[in-house]
């Protein structure tokens, strides 16, 4: 179940630690102005283009509230989190969050194909998987307006422990931690795979949840970033509805899973089942 990252995989990850980066403090929101439009369109280029304008992306500082002050009950509990975590360190959990980190890979939405039940790859449902490789841009830059205002530090930063992407840690470290951008794609995908296998929903729902918990279990997220990934996502998958090329698109997904389903493969799932207790 273990992938590594191609080098557009590590491409598209530098893509998203430029696009919270510009200009921001370490620590306070930024004053600086919005990334130019030359360096959006170069992440933009990265990514790939999703079924969204720029403009038609819901606006996260409208949805998420300020990060945990200090002193707060809620940093509190991101802190208790994080000792959490990094006790996970080592553990299944552990190894299932490093499987979750891989996302941009041509078969980064297979994680889900426990949930499933069947194999979610580029070569099994092709019509699937090219729609939740759309919907990748447009839940990722979802989360960048909060990110780069706040450029809140990660636990890594804070706490000195490791992480289950070490490789990745000097990227991470310019990119905000607020709210989790993995976490808004997860959750995203979970919806929208809800949709396309109803049967499954709420397995599928349950492991987006998962999935944005790995950031927090990785110790590169705190709690309440992967929160309010998850509302962001809320309204990214909202506002998809409104495109025709989007329903479209997750029409034909949903006939292509209907007509293939008793075909498709059964996934290898014992790691799941060991980190998961054969849950999701």
């Amino acid at each position: 179940m273990a992938r590594t990252f191609a080098g557009s995989g590590r491409a598209l990850v530098v893509a998203l630690a430029l696009a919270g980066c510009v200009g921001a403090r370490a620590d306070v929101a930024s004053d600086a102005p919005p990334a130019n439009e030359e360096q959006h369109d170069q992440r933009r280029s990265m990514l790939g283009t999703g079924y969204l304008e720029k403009a038609e992306v819901p606006d996260s500082m409208t949805l998420n509230p300020p990060p945990p002050a200090a002193g707060s009950g809620a940093l509190a509990r991101d802190e208790e989190g994080a000792r959490d975590a990094v006790s996970l360190q080592g553990t299944p959990r552990f190894r299932l969050a490093k499987v979750d980190a891989d996302i941009f890979t041509p078969d980064g939405q297979s994680v889900f194909s426990c949930s499933a039940g069947f194999v979610i790859s580029e070569a099994a449902t092709p019509k699937t998987n090219a729609l939740l490789r759309k919907t990748l841009a447009d839940l990722a830059f979802s989360t960048y307006p909060t990110k780069t205002h706040y450029q809140r530090k990660r636990p890594f930063m804070v706490n000195g422990q490791p992480t289950c992407t070490p490789d990745h840690q000097a990227m991470l470290e310019k990119d905000g931690s607020y709210p989790s951008g993995h976490s808004a794609i997860g959750y995203g995908w979970g919806l929208i795979l809800a949709e396309v296998v109803p049967d499954k929903a709420a397995q599928l729902v349950a492991r987006g949840r998962v999935f944005g918990d790995s950031r927090r279990v990785c110790n590169v997220h705190w709690l309440s970033d992967v929160e309010e990934g998850r509302v962001v996502a809320t309204a990214v998958v909202a506002r998809l509805h409104a495109d025709p090329e989007f329903r479209s698109d997750l029409a034909a997904a949903r006939e292509e899973i209907e007509q293939v389903r008793g075909s498709l493969p059964v996934p290898d799932c014992a790691l799941e089942k060991a980190a998961l207790g054969g849950g999701e």
